[in-house]
């Protein structure tokens, strides 16, 4: 299994369930079988009364996601009119799940990891996070990724983030100032800092929680779904051969500047 669910051990908090990535060998990078694991997750909790609140974090100190593992093969149609993105459906929202989850983050959270976070309610960082956007880079557009960034922080920081590649990260500091984090914390108390919150929502009533998690999505949902609708046509133009892709990533740099 690579993804784990359980209460936090360390607060014992009820109603609170955690789901954490647990691939902190490979930095948390989601692979087919993640994605189906955490469909499953998502459609489970909505069907379990005693869960009233989430967390979601990843294993490790590096990382909380790096997105889509570079080895997974996704099987693609043979048409221009038809693509498969396996991180589609890898968040609670596209799996109508309306319980609030709360963003725990530690280490890096990059390119994919945004599906994760863009359908989370807020997120708590401590100081070791980063957030960034490698696609451009390796010759990819960033398109259902900046779409989901551009909900969660102001345009030119999504855009610079989206545009700027490997060259830069956002440290947890900077995402906590324009809004991105919700609050900071010290290294390692982000996941206690985040179920503290969901198990104070978890005490409220249900219905009135749900209900407001739902009105708050619809605030921008709308935006999200015209987005998306762009990305397939903008991805099959501006995406390089995936050849050349693997080049660039061979090639990556490795120095960045944390800003």
């Amino acid at each position: 299994m690579s993804v784990q669910v359980g209460p936090c051990k360390d607060t014992g908090a009820g109603g609170v369930t955690v789901v954490t990535l647990d691939r902190p060998e490979r930095l948390n990078a989601i692979d087919l079988g993640m994605v189906e694991e955490l469909q499953g997750i998502w459609r489970e909790l909505r069907f379990d009364d005693s869960v009233r609140a989430v967390v979601l974090t990843g294993a490790g100190e590096r990382a909380f996601c790096t997105g889509l593992d570079r080895d997974a093969v996704v099987p693609q149609p043979d048409s221009p009119y038809m693509a498969d993105d396996p991180l589609l459906r890898v968040g609670p929202k596209a799996n109508d799940l309306w319980k609030p989850v709360i963003a725990a983050v530690r280490g890096a959270a990059c390119g994919g990891a945004f599906y994760l976070l863009g359908e989370c309610d807020f997120l708590v960082a401590d100081t070791t996070a980063t957030f960034f956007d490698p696609h451009t880079t390796y010759g990819m557009v960033s398109a259902y990724e900046a779409v989901l960034m551009a909900q969660m922080m102001p345009h030119g920081e999504a855009a610079r983030t989206a545009l700027m590649g490997t060259a830069e990260r956002m440290s947890a500091r900077r995402a906590h100032d324009i809004g991105l984090v919700t609050e900071l914390t010290e290294p390692g108390e982000a996941l206690a800092a985040a179920t503290t919150a969901a198990s104070v929502i978890a005490e409220y009533p249900t219905e009135a929680v749900q209900g407001t998690v739902r009105a708050l999505w619809a605030a921008k949902e709308v935006s999200v779904a015209q987005g998306f609708a762009q990305a397939p046509h903008l991805v099959a133009l501006g995406n390089l051969p995936g050849g050349r892709q693997a080049e660039l990533f061979r090639a990556r740099r490795r120095e960045f500047r944390v800003r």
